[in-house]
């Protein structure tokens, strides 16, 4: 898959509704558009062996929790990459097919892939700080985290985590607020922030252009992936297509035009 054709597959996805968005695919288009003309197999091959095993471990009458967490860390070996947890492969599913280690949300995307094929409710968490996992079970809703082999955190944990993340102690009490579930496109859209954040502090303007513009397709009417376009190429110098990018985040949503049109008249001055 070219860049363009990746570009072109996720344009299709960001007008999916919600229900119908398809995550791995997405995924792999996703990784395919920032290191274009890989083999997808060794990631598809994942998908699959994921869904086999937690197959597998359901048939067993395994508990949804138990069986998910077994089947991805100890069957698939995946687990949070602690050495070098910054590295651009642990946001990169075709890598994560090669070295089964990455970020919070990465790993969470394979629980959900193999989770949603075996028919289990799992969703995404979007945690302040640290992706999480909820799934159902017949006691109730449970949050899992991917990175550390799908361990079960306590609400008591949970409440905690907030607290240092800076949650207030009234939402950090409140269990319906901190599982509340996300969309698969939320999920999908988060790596894309992770990317651009460690591109953005590295000085890697183009890496960053692109996982801007990927969350721009995947969500076409959110008007904030421009603005981040536009900042990502003023850092390589394109002032002409920043002016560009602002000029769509503008014509999406009014609100942002005050900060969009500031930041054209800064450029344009420059391009004078």
């Amino acid at each position: 898959m070219t860049r363009r054709e990746a570009e072109q597959f996720l344009s299709e996805a960001g007008r999916a509704e919600d229900g119908d968005f398809p995550l791995f695919e997405a995924a792999l288009a996703c990784a395919l558009h920032e290191i274009p003309d890989r083999d997808p197999e060794p990631a598809r091959r994942m998908g699959r062996e994921a869904i086999e095993a937690l197959t597998d471990r359901l048939r067993h009458r395994e508990s949804p929790e138990e069986a998910i967490a077994e089947a991805m860390a100890g069957d698939l070996r995946l687990a949070g990459d602690l050495l070098t947890y910054d590295h651009p492969a642990n946001a990169d599913l075709i890598a994560l097919g090669d070295r089964r280690k990455g970020l919070p949300v990465m790993l969470g995307l394979i629980y959900l892939h193999a989770g949603r094929a075996c028919g289990l409710g799992v969703h995404g968490v979007d945690f302040p700080g640290h992706f999480l996992l909820r799934i159902d079970t017949g006691e109730g809703p449970v949050a899992l985290d991917p990175f550390s082999e799908g361990r079960l955190v306590l609400p008591s944990e949970l409440s905690s985590r907030a607290l240092r993340a800076g949650l207030t102690p009234d939402v950090a009490a409140r269990l319906e607020i901190l599982m509340a579930p996300v969309s698969d496109r939320a999920v999908l859209i988060r790596l894309q922030n992770n990317i651009f954040a460690r591109a953005q502090l590295a000085g890697d303007w183009e890496s960053a252009e692109r996982s801007a513009l990927r969350r721009a397709l995947l969500d076409p009417a959110d008007h904030r992936p421009w603005l981040d376009v536009a900042r990502a190429r003023e850092g390589q110098g394109a002032l002409a297509g920043a002016m560009e990018a602002l000029g769509r985040a503008q014509q999406l949503d009014g609100g942002a035009s005050i900060a969009a049109r500031a930041a054209r008249e800064r450029l344009r001055l420059r391009l004078n």
